[in-house]
């Protein structure tokens, strides 16, 4: 059986037992099952000019990550010369440790950009993947892949959805309507394709590096909750942080491996 139809028949039927992705794809996401409120319901605070740096860590031995061998689809094998590494835990010799999403928990909201964050698919895996935006900010989701994926966006306060993406090129626009972390999102086509987003209301957020490190800047002053979270090893001990005006605070973070 060709390969294209074989993707397409196992995704119908995914699709019609999962009930999910009727709605139009510009949509936005209606109210979930409670939660945080949206970034709409309080007026948007002004930036300033405080900043928080830090690290993560991961002590003890990281576990080694499984191979992709991308046989299950030519059109994925073809863009890999050999297998690569699931990226749920990524941490370098000394502990560093990837792909953390840090926020600051309380912060003041502020307004939602209009540019979109965009998640792409390519070489069958999505890019990136862990990443944060705002509620009411646009989520572009690209194919950029010659065969099919579909995105199967597992919120809970959010509603959820499970759109297709048949063509290479194709562009699914989202958005969520409140503050949730961690969102996951995978491929019911490919197996080893995942992600997270954490949707936050304000935009004091970043992501850890391979160097573990991170920076969150443009804080009013004021006295803050900062949080880590990764997918696998949960949230972290908040940390009470107070900043001023232009001041640049070190906050470190530290996780367990299992």
């Amino acid at each position: 059986m060709d390969m294209r139809k074989y993707y397409a028949l196992m995704l119908v039927a995914t699709l019609a037992l999962a009930g999910c992705g009727s709605k139009d794809d510009d949509d936005e996401l209606t109210e979930g099952k409670g939660g945080s409120s949206t970034a709409a319901s309080a007026p948007a605070a002004a930036l300033g000019t405080a900043s928080i740096a830090g690290k993560v860590t991961l002590t003890g031995k990281a576990p080694n990550a499984a191979k992709i061998a991308f046989d299950a689809d030519p059109v994925c094998k073809s863009q890999h010369t050999g297998t690569a590494n699931d990226e749920t835990v990524i941490a370098d010799a000394k502990g560093n440790l990837a792909n953390v999403f840090v926020y600051v928990k309380d912060g003041p909201n502020t307004a939602a950009p209009s540019t979109p964050v965009v998640l792409t698919q390519h070489g069958c895996l999505y890019s990136p993947h862990v990443f944060g935006l705002q509620a009411n900010q646009p989520l572009q989701i690209v194919n950029e892949d010659g065969t099919m994926h579909n995105v199967h966006c597992m919120a809970t306060i959010n509603d959820g959805f499970n759109v297709a993406q048949p063509t290479q090129g194709m562009k699914t626009d989202k958005k969520f309507s409140k503050a949730e972390v961690l969102v996951k999102f995978k491929c019911d086509v490919h197996s080893w394709m995942h992600c997270f987003a954490g949707v936050v209301n304000n935009s004091f957020f970043s992501v850890s590096g391979t160097d573990g490190g991170f920076k969150i800047s443009q804080l009013p002053a004021g006295s803050y909750t900062v949080v880590a979270v990764h997918e696998s090893y949960g949230e972290s001990q908040p940390q009470k942080v107070d900043v001023k005006d232009g001041e640049a605070k070190s906050v470190n973070f530290t996780f367990a491996a299992k």
